[in-house]
């Protein structure tokens, strides 16, 4: 029990202060004047001043609280290593008994995990958490036994009591560490870019001065390559294809090294081309052409080369030669020295006039069979006998003209296998399309059938012949759609789609296999143009295969959900056609550097004085120390006692009773009347 004096003042100070002056002058004054009570009345003055103030003596019942010591024991992925994971262990095992056979004691012994999305050790927001949860009167110390390796440093608490580093690892411990600079997200495809290249050895390395490195794109053979230890390299690397480039490095592990999980490094790069070449012909004036020329030039990446046949050659009127067009028609440079720069060659509503001869054409399907693609936008001529189709072109188009030209209205559908085609799948409200008025009768041979027209007959073919992309689209009605006829329909998309297939987008790839990465979950999307898909077989990166069920979630598009359970290099296979993905960093934060140090807890050790011992000296000796002194020495670390407490019961008494306020002053008073009447 403890006992303690307390004021509560029934009146202002200023007030209590004015009254003691005021008193104090009138004592003076009979003092001065020689009154022989003057002292009884300033003992009266000085008890009822001191009344005013309501003095009371409190008694409180305490009980004493125990101290808390906080144990973090780091458990995150970097303590996995070498031995790191027993040593801490057995060190916080260690302490957490000294700690508990202390007289009034507590221990929080908390493990500090990984954080989420690749933060690493998050020891800082774990102790914040544990001190917002325990009142700061009784923390005498906090311990943590880590790596030192910390990756929050930035939410630093403020702390009551001293912190300790026990550092866990051993002095010969030694690692080394690949890095990759400068990766961009997207390349264009041809044109080189530049990745930065480190290798550092850290810790107590064997002063190598070469490392092997292993570089391998989407998963195929690695090339190995000596490159010196300490020196950033540039390395040119111009991209295989579009779309996703995957590109792995490895440094191989050495011997004795601690970790190879920053030996690796993935880099995924989407490729793009520059600028998408296309050459439209139109072999006369129609409504159509415009649409095409729209659409083509609407879109940024395209450069679009367009010729229209406005006088064929055999039409005798007189008009003088050099008359005939703006510009010569070039058609040797077009079609024969020019033609592989093109990505897409277009002819609408074009037919034979004598214009491009057979030795062009030829070149034409030469083009095609080495990943050329040609798009026929037919009109009535194409069942005519100046049909493209009788010229050496017809070995690569998907179907011929039966010479039957249909002048009737009809509504384009989706065929079967064009619902699960990645150029008319998914097409906005098909069941509100306006029409279209006319058809060419087509028979196709090749190819499938994406839309048909009147009477369910084919209406756009597509194919791909050797290496490269054909399409046929039996109709030159297109432009109708564009003009908003019969309530329009979706030809900016479709023709989009087309011309984008044709020339090779993986977007828009029928037959295709990709996954998207969301931290360790793995989306995997297998098109298809067939009904159903096998399994898709997934190798990890340690080599373990496993198979997963693909489910079909929209015609032509199966799909399944994979959690992986290591980071790195995931291969997927399915039927003839695979990909590589890399699951979250190769070398993620907690493997950025391995090697145990105190120097990122330096400053926290610094504000109470604690201590930086290593584990391998031994499991060091607690004592009691006051704040401000030194906390840690040779083989000790010290703890703050807080003489913590709660009250129990609570009592308060008046120290001056009004009663016996009034008989003292009462008398006091009446004493210095007296003593000043007999006098």
């Amino acid at each position: 029990m403890t006992g303690t004096i307390l004021f509560d003042p029934l009146l202002p100070i200023w007030l209590l202060l004015v009254l003691l002056l005021v008193s104090g002058g009138m004592v003076l004054l009979a003092f001065r004047r020689g009154l022989s009570g003057w002292g009884l009345r300033g003992l009266a003055a000085i008890v009822l001043l001191a009344a005013l103030t309501s003095p009371v003596l409190q008694r409180e019942d305490r009980e004493p609280l125990s101290d808390i010591v906080v144990l973090l024991e780091d458990k995150s992925a970097s303590q996995t290593l070498s031995d790191r994971a027993q040593q801490t262990e057995d060190m916080a095992d260690a302490l957490e008994q000294r700690l508990i056979n202390r007289k009034n004691t507590e221990v929080r012994r908390i493990p500090v995990l990984d954080g989420a999305e690749n933060a690493g050790t998050v020891l800082m927001q774990t102790l914040s958490d544990v001190l917002a949860e325990e009142p700061a009167g009784r923390i005498a110390g906090v311990i943590a036994v880590t790596d030192g390796q910390v990756h929050d440093l930035d939410r630093v608490p403020q702390l009551p009591a001293p912190f300790h580093l026990l550092k866990t690892g051993h002095p010969e411990d030694w690692d080394r560490r690949l890095t990759v600079r400068n990766a961009p997200a997207f390349a264009i495809l041809g044109e080189p870019i530049t990745l930065t290249l480190r290798i550092d050895d850290l810790g107590a390395s064997p002063q190598a001065l070469e490392a092997p490195l292993q570089i391998s794109v989407d998963g195929e053979e690695p090339e190995t390559f000596n490159i010196p230890i300490g020196v950033d390299i540039e390395v040119p690397v111009t991209l295989p294809h579009s779309g996703r480039n995957v590109l792995q490095f490895v440094v191989p592990k050495a011997d004795e090294e601690l970790t190879d999980r920053n030996n690796a490094a993935i880099v995924q790069i989407n490729g793009v081309r520059d600028r998408l070449r296309v050459l439209l012909v139109s072999g006369e004036p129609h409504p159509g052409g415009r649409t095409w020329r729209n659409l083509l030039k609407s879109d940024s990446s395209v450069d679009l080369v367009h010729f229209t046949i406005l006088r064929p050659p055999s039409k005798q009127d007189g008009v003088p030669v050099d008359e005939l067009s703006l510009i010569a028609f070039p058609t040797r440079e077009l079609f024969l020295e020019k033609i592989d720069d093109f990505d897409l060659i277009i002819f609408d509503r074009y037919k034979r006039r004598g214009i491009l001869p057979s030795i062009y054409l030829d070149n034409i399907v030469h083009y095609v069979a080495q990943g050329g693609a040609v798009l026929v936008a037919a009109g009535p001529d194409f069942a005519t006998a100046d049909s493209l189709y009788r010229s050496p072109l017809a070995e690569i188009l998907p179907a011929g003209p039966t010479a039957l030209v249909i002048d009737q209205s009809f509504v384009p559908s989706i065929s079967e296998i064009g619902a699960r085609h990645p150029v008319t799948a998914g097409l906005p409200d098909p069941n509100a399309w306006g029409e279209w008025l006319r058809l060419v009768d087509v028979v196709p041979d090749a190819g499938h059938t994406v839309m048909t027209g009147a009477g369910d007959r084919p209406l756009l073919v597509l194919n791909r012949f050797e290496e490269g992309r054909v399409a046929l689209l039996a109709s030159d009605q297109a432009w109708l759609w564009a003009r908003g006829y019969d309530g329009g329909g979706p030809q900016l998309e479709l023709l989009r789609r087309l011309a984008h297939w044709m020339m090779g987008e993986p977007d828009l790839e029928e037959e295709a296999l990709w996954a998207e990465v969301n931290g360790q979950t793995m989306r995997i999307t297998r098109r298809s143009l067939s009904s159903g898909v096998e399994d898709v077989k997934i190798t990890t990166p340690s080599g373990e295969t496993l198979t997963v069920p693909l489910t079909e979630g929209s015609p032509g598009q199966f799909e399944a959900t994979y959690v992986g359970s290591e980071l790195g290099l995931y291969r997927l296979e399915n039927q003839d056609k695979t990909a590589v993905i890399g699951l979250g960093p190769a070398s993620p934060k907690e493997f950025t550097n391995v090697i145990a140090t105190s120097e990122l807890l330096a400053p926290v050790l610094a504000q109470l004085r604690g201590g930086d011992l290593s584990v391998a000296a031994g499991v060091p000796n607690i004592r009691n120390i006051r704040a401000g002194r030194p906390a840690a020495g040779n083989g000790w670390i010290g703890i703050t006692p807080r003489d913590a407490y709660e009250i129990s019961s609570l009592s308060q008494t008046a120290i001056l009773p009004g009663w016996l306020v009034l008989m003292v002053f009462s008398a006091l008073i009446v004493g210095g009347w007296l003593r000043e009447g007999r006098q």
